[in-house]
C-alpha cells in the first residue's frame, strides 16, 4: 500500500482505520468483528488505527489493544483526550494506556479544543507526555487555524483530524493552507459524510433505530432530501468507472494531496475490503475536476452535528 507521512515523519498507510463504530455509535458494534477488522487491516498495510477514550468509555480502546496484541510493531495507534487541562491530559493517557494494554501510543490528539484552557497549556502537557515516552507525537482535532499555530509553537503538531469529504470541503479554505505551511498531516474523518456518500441512505428510514445520525440536521427532513439529490454526478461517475460511490468519494480525497489521509470507519472485515477498493479507482483529472464542480464548498444542507455540539468545532 502507498504510505503517507504524519508530521513527525511516521509513515502510515494511505487509508486509516476509524474504530468509533466499535462503541456502537452507528447502531451496532460487535467485538469479534472489530478485532478481526483491525487484524485484516494490518494484513493489507492499513496501519494507522484511530480510537478515543470517548468511544464507549474505553470500550473501543480495549478492542484496539486486543487486536494489535502480538502485532504492535505493525500498527500506529492514535487515541484522543477529551479535555485540555494538563492534569486531565496526564490522567487520560494513563487511562487510555490501561484500556489499550500498551506502554505508549504513537499519536495523542486533543479531541476538541477546551475553551477553558489556553491551548499552550494543553500542548505543553501533551509535549511532556512525549518526553515521558507515553506518547510519540501529538495532534489536534477540529481546531481552528490560529489555535493550530499556537499549539504548534509550543510543541510540533503531527496531525490535525477534521471532517473532510465531498460534502464537507470547508477545510480547504483556511485549515489546509495552515497545516501545509506547518508540515502537519491532515487526517480526514467522515470521508463518506457518515454514510451519505455511499448512496445507501435515501431517507430517515434507512438509518438504524438508535443511531445518533437521527439527531444530526444533515440527515433530517428537507436537508436529507437535498443532500441525497446532490449525489447524482457521483453515482453516475462511479457506475461509468465500474466502482461504487463510496470508493470514488475516498479516491477523490486521496487525490487532494499526499498529506491527506482518509480515516474510514471499519467495524467489519467486509468494510476493510470495501475501503481498499478506493485504491483501485481509475479516476482521471477530468473526473476529479467534475466532482469538484458538482460538490462545491458549502453544498451540503444542514449542520454536520447536532446544534449543541457545533460550538466545539473550529475553535
Amino acid at each position: 500500500m502507498e504510505t503517507r507521512m504524519l508530521g513527525d515523519g511516521t509513515p502510515v498507510g494511505a487509508i486509516a482505520l476509524g474504530a468509533m463504530a466499535f462503541a456502537g455509535f452507528y447502531g451496532g458494534g460487535e467485538d469479534d468483528e472489530g478485532v478481526a477488522a483491525i487484524r485484516r487491516a494490518l494484513d493489507t498495510g492499513i496501519t494507522l488505527i484511530d480510537t478515543a477514550e470517548a468511544y464507549g468509555a474505553g470500550r473501543s480502546e480495549g478492542l484496539v489493544g486486543q487486536a494489535v496484541r502480538g502485532r504492535r510493531d505493525e500498527a500506529v495507534i492514535a487515541t484522543k483526550a477529551s479535555r485540555g487541562h494538563p492534569d486531565y491530559v496526564r490522567q487520560a493517557i494513563d487511562r487510555s494506556l490501561g484500556h489499550l494494554g500498551l506502554d505508549h501510543v504513537d499519536l495523542l490528539y486533543l479531541h476538541r479544543v477546551d475553551p477553558d484552557v489556553p491551548i499552550e497549556e494543553t500542548a505543553g502537557a501533551m509535549g511532556d507526555l512525549v518526553t515521558a515516552g507515553k506518547v510519540r507525537a501529538i495532534g489536534l482535532s477540529e481546531a481552528g487555524p490560529e489555535t493550530i499555530r499556537r499549539a504548534h509553537a509550543v510543541h510540533p503538531v503531527a496531525a490535525l483530524q477534521t471532517e473532510y469529504s465531498l460534502l464537507q470541503r470547508e477545510p480547504e479554505t483556511e485549515i489546509l493552507p495552515v497545516t501545509r505551511e506547518l508540515g502537519i498531516a491532515f487526517v480526514a474523518y467522515s470521508p463518506l459524510s457518515r454514510g451519505l456518500l455511499t448512496g445507501r441512505i435515501r431517507s430517515a428510514a434507512d438509518i438504524p433505530e438508535g443511531d445518533w445520525r437521527h439527531r444530526v440536521p444533515r440527515f433530517q427532513g428537507d436537508n436529507l432530501a437535498r443532500n441525497v439529490a446532490l449525489l447524482g454526478p457521483l453515482e453516475e461517475m462511479a457506475g461509468r468507472l465500474g466502482t461504487t460511490p463510496a470508493s470514488l468519494a475516498v479516491a477523490w480525497l486521496l487525490s487532494r494531496g499526499p498529506d491527506v489521509i482518509p480515516l474510514v470507519g471499519m467495524g467489519r472485515v467486509s468494510s476493510v475490503e470495501r475501503a481498499l477498493e478506493a485504491l483501485e479507482v481509475d479516476a482521471g483529472d477530468a473526473d476529479l475536476a467534475a466532482l469538484d464542480e458538482a460538490f462545491p464548498v458549502g453544498a451540503a444542507a444542514g449542520a454536520r452535528y447536532p446544534e449543541a455540539m457545533m460550538p466545539a468545532l473550529g475553535r
